[in-house]
């Protein structure tokens, strides 16, 4: 068992100084979190913050509060219902496509969420195992041994980038565009001198999946998207508006979360290597080690939109009705009181599937978890088999290369620099060339 490296930022911080970084998501607290989160758990475990778009927002960073919360009637995600709210937070634009089961409440979210598991069934993702092993294998292929790979661009991205566009019936060229204008999307959300990109960008999706779909219905095929539009259902079915939008969640959800949960399994690996060389050993023990890797460093570091419906009190702390409630889910799995010595990755931590918040609980539990939980196997398979002596390929491998940005809705590397084969490796990627 390896603890996470330590920083300065360990000795110990003020409350004043833990809800400081968290509000402003200072560049510091982007790069290793744990710190402010131990400190809020302890004395601030529902803190109030001020934030820039001025909305009342409560962080909640212990298990017991967060996995409560995560289920409470009182803590809505409709985005209609609480519009100002969304529109403070993500502005006007872009209502068309987040206008889907990610923002909204029973009963049309139990809706489009039954429709939509029709694709996530057992044996639709058990059909897709050897099309993802090629698809790893074939990218592996391309990657060179003979000098450092970035395998956040190599690897991580562009696997779960073709499952779910392949799922979507979104291929060739046209997959090209639809990633070049998502980028846009995800680069210029949250920047005011970026509005009128987010604008083109918000406009070229919505039309691209209205004419999409239009195609899908003239000429279905097998692909998720077919199923869809085709599969009748005892509710109504999707209309055109509402599969716009669900395409778009589903390929913003369904390669953004797994592909920067295979790069911290990775630098997870590679910075504790006596987990490492555990799994190696023992290859029956990588599914138990994908949870604990959820647990210590999963990809998704706070929920998605969620506000008060009414006054709730918790952990002594009265939320006020309208408050956004920020649930910092990376804080809670490391939660002392719910997983001992949290700070510690133990591949033989049992009991986590059920427990860890990687993938959220309650109704809005993440639909694409089996799917994700595959492509990390599948992924993770693929590279041990392969490069069992890989290492990482940076001067200061204990640090990484954190997301940064304006809020921490994701935890995952900008760039993971790996030698795949160091005995071939002639680079010297050890004076950070």
């Amino acid at each position: 068992m390896t603890t996470e490296p330590t920083t300065a930022a360990d000795d110990g911080l003020t409350l004043h100084e833990a809800v400081a970084a968290a509000t402003k998501s200072t560049p510091e607290y982007r790069q290793c979190p744990y710190p402010v989160y131990r400190t809020l758990r302890e004395h601030a475990p529902v803190a109030r913050l001020t934030p820039g778009h001025g909305v009342d927002t409560y962080l909640i960073t212990r298990y017991e509060d967060a996995h409560a919360l995560l289920a409470d009637h009182r803590i809505g995600k409709d985005m209609h219902e609480g519009i100002d709210l969304y529109h403070a937070l993500f502005g006007d634009l872009c209502e068309a496509l987040d206008d889907n089961l990610l923002f909204a409440d029973p009963p049309r979210h139990t809706r489009l969420r039954h429709i939509a598991k029709t694709a996530f069934t057992p044996r639709h993702i058990h059909a897709l195992r050897p099309h993802i092993e090629e698809l790893a294998h074939e990218l592996l292929d391309r990657c060179p041994t003979d000098r450092p790979v970035d395998l956040m661009q190599a690897f991580a991205l562009p696997l779960p980038v073709m499952v779910i566009c392949e799922l979507l019936g979104i291929v060739g060229q046209e997959r090209a565009e639809v990633l070049k204008w998502f980028a846009v999307v995800t680069r210029s959300r949250f920047s005011k001198d970026l509005k009128g990109d987010l604008e083109e960008a918000e406009i070229w999706l919505r039309d691209y999946f209205a004419r999409h779909i239009h195609r899908t219905r003239v000429q279905p095929s097998d692909d998720f998207l077919s199923m869809l539009v085709e599969t009748p259902h005892e509710e109504e079915p999707l209309t055109d508006d509402e599969l716009v939008s669900m395409i778009w969640v589903l390929l913003f959800a369904g390669h953004k979360t797994t592909t920067l949960q295979i790069g911290n399994c990775v630098f997870s690996l590679l910075t504790h290597p006596d987990q490492l060389r555990a799994v190696q050993e023992n290859r029956e023990l990588l599914p138990q080690a994908i949870e604990e890797m959820q647990r210590f460093e999963g990809s998704v570091e706070t929920s998605t939109f969620r506000y008060a419906l009414e006054d709730v009190e918790i952990g002594g702390t009265v939320i006020p009705k309208g408050a956004v409630v920020q649930i910092a889910l990376n804080s809670a799995n490391r939660d002392p009181e719910k997983f001992p010595d949290p700070d510690t990755l133990d591949f033989t931590r049992e009991g986590l599937q059920s427990s860890h918040l990687g993938f959220g609980y309650g109704a809005h539990y993440c639909l694409g978890a089996p799917l994700a939980r595959l492509e990390l196997e599948i992924c993770l398979t693929a590279l041990l088999d392969r490069f069992p002596d890989m290492v990482l390929a940076m001067p200061t491998p204990a640090e990484g290369d954190w997301l940064k940005g304006p809020f921490p809705a994701f935890r995952g590397l900008e760039k993971l620099p790996v030698a795949l084969d160091p005995s071939r490796t002639v680079d010297d990627w050890t004076a950070g060339n």
